[in-house]
């Protein structure tokens, strides 16, 4: 299939997926129990229950939560389109600048636990493959175990917790810009990476074992060796170039569910990032920012899929999409 048909068809795909992602979070926000203009007449602290009807009516008629349904989707899709999120429920404030202003936040906490997930995780696996069935195989996949089956959450409260009690020491909590003050935002940033980068690790060494033993099972992987060649030489040139070459697809998959993975770290380390910006807005209902955001994080997982296989057909010229 030509390259061009290909992408078109792809970017049909991303567009629908994002369209039926956007019905959904605005369905489930809409059906879900409770009303945002109580907790907004409220406080959320029950502080307000003395406000009339009338009160409610109008704020709910300000908002634009009396329309219809289909009129309330229209508008935000078109918003959406033209980037003009609207302003938060809550603090009035243009949901599009506060998600610029944390973007950066989120993107430096994923790029360091891609970074973490890598350089673990991929030498790990090779070298759990070239050392089949010892001991280091061995710890490399309980390592990797870990890192796919252990949540995210629970590993930052365990660090947390075993920090205080056994060292007297927790991490730095809060945000320090890097231009500002590089250390300190070095420090705040390193253990939330740690953790979400060993989940990354362990998907990448389990990916990585596989490619490379299936790499080293191949017939001209055997006539190398029979020729003599030396074992640096078979690993370099011939084992490592055709194995790591699927392993760039499970690290766009990895980067994807880092970004995403990072809302729950971004709560506990204090960060204040996309996913912390998303959280809060969940807990009081705001539709203008929660919707938004969902949908950013699903185009985000669009995105790094398709320029993955766009990558991938690339370096693999013998791949050809049907």
């Amino acid at each position: 299939m030509d390259m061009k048909v290909y992408l078109l068809r792809r970017l049909f795909q991303g567009l629908l997926t994002l369209l039926l992602v956007s019905l959904v979070i605005f369905g489930i926000l809409r059906v879900a129990p409770g009303d945002v203009v109580d907790l907004i007449v409220t406080g959320g602290d029950g502080s307000g229950l003395g406000v009339s009807s009338q009160k409610k009516d109008e704020l709910r008629a300000t908002l634009g939560l009396d329309r219809s349904l289909l009129r309330q989707y229209g508008e935000w899709g078109w918003d959406m389109a033209s980037l003009h999120w609207g302003e938060s429920l809550f603090t009035g404030r243009s949901v599009w600048d506060d998600f610029l202003l944390k973007l950066p936040v989120t993107l430096q906490l994923s790029l360091m636990g891609l970074f973490i997930a890598v350089v673990l995780g991929v030498p790990l696996g090779v070298a759990a493959a070239l050392r089949q069935d010892t001991w280091v195989d061995y710890v490399v996949r309980i390592f990797a175990l870990g890192g796919v089956s252990l949540p995210h959450f629970w590993l930052a409260t365990l660090l947390l917790l075993a920090g205080v009690r056994y060292f007297t020491w927790s991490p730095p909590l809060g945000y320090e810009s890097v231009i500002d003050a590089p250390w300190r935002n070095f420090t705040q940033f390193i253990w939330p990476a740690l953790v979400l980068g060993y989940s990354g690790a362990g998907l990448l060494s389990r990916m990585t074992r596989s490619t490379v033993l299936e790499v080293m099972r191949q017939e001209y992987i055997r006539t190398a060796w029979a020729k003599g060649l030396q074992p640096a030489a078979v690993v370099q040139r011939h084992i490592l170039r055709n194995a790591l070459l699927p392993v760039i697809t499970v690290v766009g998959i990895a980067f994807a569910a880092l970004v995403s993975g990072s809302v729950v770290l971004e709560q506990v380390f204090v960060l204040p990032g996309v996913g912390l910006f998303l959280l809060e807005a969940v807990k009081f209902r705001d539709y203008n920012v929660v919707q938004p955001i969902i949908v950013f994080f699903a185009a985000w997982v669009v995105l790094v899929n398709l320029t993955v296989d766009v990558l991938y057909t690339w370096l693999n010229p013998r791949v050809r999409h049907g």
